[in-house]
Formats: C-alpha cells, sequence, structure tokens
C-alpha cells in the first residue's frame, strides 16, 4: 500500500509543477503582448511538453531500473 501511496504523490506533484509551469508560460506570453487565447494556447502547449518529459524520463529511469 504505501507503493501507491507514492505514485500518486508523485503525480500529484508532476501535475502540480506542470499547471505552475504552464501559468508561468502565460503570464510571460501575456506580458509580452500576446492576445489571451494565444497566452492560453503557449500555457497548453508548456503543460503538455512537461507532462511529456515527465513520462519521458519516467520510461527512461523504469528501463534502468528493471
Amino acid at each position: 500500500m504505501p507503493e501507491l501511496a507514492v505514485v500518486v504523490l508523485t503525480a500529484v506533484l508532476v501535475v502540480l509543477v506542470a499547471l505552475l509551469t504552464a501559468a508561468g508560460a502565460g503570464k510571460l506570453a501575456r506580458l509580452d503582448g500576446a492576445t489571451y487565447p494565444t497566452a492560453i494556447t503557449r500555457a497548453a502547449a508548456t503543460f503538455a511538453a512537461v507532462l511529456t518529459v515527465a513520462a519521458a524520463v519516467t520510461a527512461a529511469l523504469a528501463a534502468l531500473v528493471l
């Protein structure tokens, strides 16, 4: 059961970091003069990129461990 808790907490942490990064990217885009739809698009792309990198790192670490 503790392994499940670690997996869930790690997933929550990754999503939280992705959300914070996306919010920062959206804010920076808005400060750069982008319109709201453009800023939201950049934030969404950043969110997806962070989750993709996290998945790639997880896959690489899983390959090393197994």
